[in-house]
């Protein structure tokens, strides 16, 4: 009985095998060029468009103060006045060193004068003294305008001691007090009297990494927020690129202008920058499942003549699931749509499906 149960066993195994499934066909699709825009989004700072530090120009002494912070103030316009005993007495033996030597001038002009009418009859007065006389009329002329030049230089002087507004602005900080003892940076005052900043009109700066600086142009608009208002958008337009690279960052100073007439933004604000980053040309564009990121290069697979080849590649922007790329490519290739290291360099591929990108 043994013996007939083997082979009843036997025979059924060899009239029913089991079937082998077939591999599942491999999708690929075709590689087309196509316009491609993406965007970045950047941290960014808001800053005034114009600022100033405001020193005295001369060691002095606050006389008195007219703005405070916040003050709007407008170009030209009186923020304080400063005074300084040793400028008036400057100023006045400078007015007396001018009188005398206007007086001595008059006076060897008038030498001169008389010598070179009198020299009009013959013999009376001898070319020598002529010529002395109008070279001490020349002399005097020389210190009569060097005597107005200081004059003029220390009364130019003392009128720094009424500090001015540069520009139309906002103070905002003031570090003195009426009688403190101010001066120039370093020469008297350690602090600023002022800080001036227009604020009307802001910059927005950002910091371009290298990989994206090839997509800017002055004519690229932006929109921006701040976490002081997120729910609001704000626009700007590229107006300035510093052309160069910051050596440590590897980055590129973009800077916009920000209209800014109802001061809702404030210098210092930081902004998150949507920045759009348009293509001039068409490119090749692949959804991120096609491209393989190994542990030793970065590559697409090829299928051409029922085999993979991998194709190294670089990548450009990126957009959703959508990667920009780069390689020895042409319209028309085929690659695979979901590729990963296990179709290897060279295998057979017998069966594709495709399908659109």
């Amino acid at each position: 009985m043994g013996f007939l149960y083997g082979c009843t066993s036997s025979a059924t195994n060899a009239e029913d095998p089991q079937p082998q499934k077939e591999k599942p066909a491999l999708q690929i699709f075709r590689l087309e060029k196509q316009s491609f825009t993406s965007s970045i989004r950047i941290p960014g700072e808001l800053i005034a468009f114009e600022q100033v530090d405001i020193y005295a120009k001369v060691n002095s002494f606050i006389k008195k103060l007219y703005v405070d912070v916040g003050s709007e103030v407008t170009s030209g316009q009186l923020l304080a006045t400063t005074e300084a005993p040793e400028l008036t007495e400057q100023l006045d033996a400078a007015a007396s060193k001018l009188k005398s030597q206007e007086a001595v001038y008059l006076a060897s002009k008038a030498n001169y004068d008389r010598l070179y009418e009198t020299s009009q009859t013959p013999g009376t007065v001898s070319q020598n003294d002529i010529d002395q006389a109008l070279a001490k009329k020349n002399s005097d002329f020389a210190q009569l305008e060097a005597a107005k030049s200081a004059y003029k230089e220390i009364s130019d002087t003392r009128d720094y001691l009424q500090i001015r507004a540069p520009f139309s602005g906002v103070i905002s900080a003031r570090n003195v007090s009426t009688g403190a003892y101010v001066g120039p940076s370093g020469k008297g005052s350690e602090l600023p009297i002022f800080t001036l900043q227009q604020q009307k009109k802001l910059r927005l700066v950002i910091s371009v990494p290298e990989a994206y600086t090839g997509y800017i142009n002055n004519k690229v608009n932006i929109d921006f927020t701040t976490r002081a208002i997120p729910q609001e958008k704000f626009k700007a337009t590229v107006k300035r690129m510093a052309g160069a690279l910051d050596n440590k960052l590897r980055s590129e100073r973009i800077e916009m202008d920000v209209i800014n007439e109802d001061k809702k933004l404030l210098p210092g604000m930081v902004a998150e920058v949507s920045l759009p980053l348009p293509s001039a040309d068409s490119t090749f564009v692949v959804p991120q499942t096609a491209v393989v990121n190994s542990t030793e290069k970065l590559f697409v697979i090829k299928v051409a003549s029922q085999q993979a080849k991998w194709i190294d590649i670089k990548k450009g922007r990126v957009q959703g699931n959508q990667v920009e790329i780069y390689g020895d490519l042409f319209p028309g290739d085929s690659l695979v749509t979901k590729a990963s290291e296990e179709i290897r360099n060279g295998s057979a591929i017998p069966r594709v499906t495709t399908v659109k990108q």
